[in-house]
């Protein structure tokens, strides 16, 4: 374990700390902390910052309910600056998207995995910008009906090629409500972190139904 004492405070008693998705490993946000908020950070075990156009202290979440509850916290090899590693409640970003970084610079057409909280961010980022001629622009732009009513379409055309039993046009289908659920979900503001754990509760709760049920028919 690194001390505190050890660590690299620029001239204002600040340290920049990358706040990273314990999960998704997403990068959330970039912000500041003083030694006190990087106390506070570690006795609460949740994300406290110094703001410093407030020139205070804030505990994130603390107003929005949004907590970020801190996995680890690492120093990188100068001991200048942190990357902090949490599990969080809500939104990290105060726009209420999921992370900070949703306005694309720059994206290689070659290079780079597709990932659902890649997609998420894009949808997030067309949802902040509303770029004009975009397909999700437009969704975004005639609201939660519309999004829903196409939710419903792309369910039935899954539906129906499924029950043609053919496969790519199966693949095809699920593709498309996958794009569309995912629209609703950023309307809403419902994260991939959110189905997630979902997911992983009722995984539990299978897991926990089926130990039960070999325990019984032992008996």
């Amino acid at each position: 374990m690194v001390d505190i004492n050890a660590l690299k405070f620029d001239e204002n008693g600040l340290i920049p700390a990358v706040v990273v998705d314990a999960h998704s490993k997403k990068v959330l946000t970039l912000a500041y902390m003083n030694r006190e908020s990087l106390e506070i950070s570690i006795k609460k075990e949740l994300t406290c910052f110094y703001s410093r156009s407030r020139k205070e202290l804030w505990l994130k979440g603390e107003t929005s309910g949004n907590y970020q509850h801190i996995v680890s916290i690492t120093a990188d090899c100068d001991m200048d600056s942190l990357t902090v590693l949490v599990e969080k409640d809500g939104p990290a970003c105060h726009t209420g998207t999921d992370s900070c970084f949703t306005n694309t610079v720059f994206e290689s057409s070659e290079r780079g995995e597709f990932s659902l909280e890649g997609l998420y961010g894009l949808l997030e980022g067309r949802k902040a910008n509303m770029p004009e001629g975009s397909y999700t622009t437009y969704l975004f732009s005639k609201g939660i009906d519309k999004i829903l009513k196409k939710v419903g379409e792309e369910c039935t055309e899954v539906i129906i090629a499924g029950k043609d039993n053919d496969k790519k046009e199966t693949i095809y289908e699920i593709a498309d409500l996958a794009y569309h659920v995912m629209v609703m979900m950023v309307e809403m503001g419902i994260s991939v972190e959110d189905v997630r754990r979902e997911l992983a509760s009722r995984h539990i709760i299978d897991h926990k139904v089926k130990q039960e049920k070999m325990a019984s028919d032992k008996m």
